[in-house]
């Protein structure tokens, strides 16, 4: 039995060894902790995001290149004969950027008023990223006494626009996207 040896073989070979290995490295991203609560005016969403920063996300960051999750809420009143009725559908972003002149991190959060929240520890960071505590949905007036609800969420990570033509070199870049499962909690009100 003779090895025949070409370009194409090799090629395949590469590229398969390639993604087989980033894909056993690969750790799914996931939604945790999802709680539904209310103020005595709204109703409130909290949760986490486990697994977004993974270690080619963290270098990337820490040359300059900044990040920016995406949340995807859903509000739905559930009923039973006819079509659901989406109380309310919207979305927000955390984004990260790293000055390595100044030695600092500074997170802005779209739902909490953009103000930009500047730090030197990379851990605070992450936290401010992946932390969603007290998020308003809707103003409890805008609710149903004793009608059953369904709220959704899920993240992700925006997709990274490099400029000019870098994202054809720097194709592994896409390596780090992630985008998690809807992630449902049904409750009465």
């Amino acid at each position: 039995m003779k090895f025949v040896f070409n370009k194409k073989r090799l090629i395949i070979l590469t590229i398969i060894l390639f993604l087989t290995n980033n894909l056993a490295f690969a750790q799914e991203a996931t939604l945790t902790g999802l709680v539904v609560d209310n103020s005595s005016d709204d109703l409130l969403l909290s949760f986490k995001v486990e697994g977004a920063f993974r270690e080619k996300m963290e270098k990337a960051i820490m040359s300059g290149v900044p990040a920016t999750f995406s949340f995807f809420i859903t509000l739905d009143r559930k009923r039973r004969i006819w079509f659901d009725k989406e109380i309310a559908d919207f979305s927000f972003t955390h984004s990260i950027t790293y000055n390595n002149l100044k030695k600092e991190y500074t997170v802005t959060r779209s739902w909490n008023g953009n103000k930009p929240v500047v730090t030197q520890s990379f851990v605070e960071a992450k936290k401010l990223m992946i932390n969603i505590d007290g998020l308003k949905v809707v103003p409890l007036n805008k609710l149903t006494k004793g009608k059953q609800y369904e709220i959704q969420a899920k993240a992700e990570l925006s997709k990274l626009t490099l400029p000019l033509y870098l994202h054809y070199i720097l194709f592994f870049v896409s390596l780090w996207d992630f985008e998690t499962e809807w992630y449902t909690i049904d409750f009465p009100f």
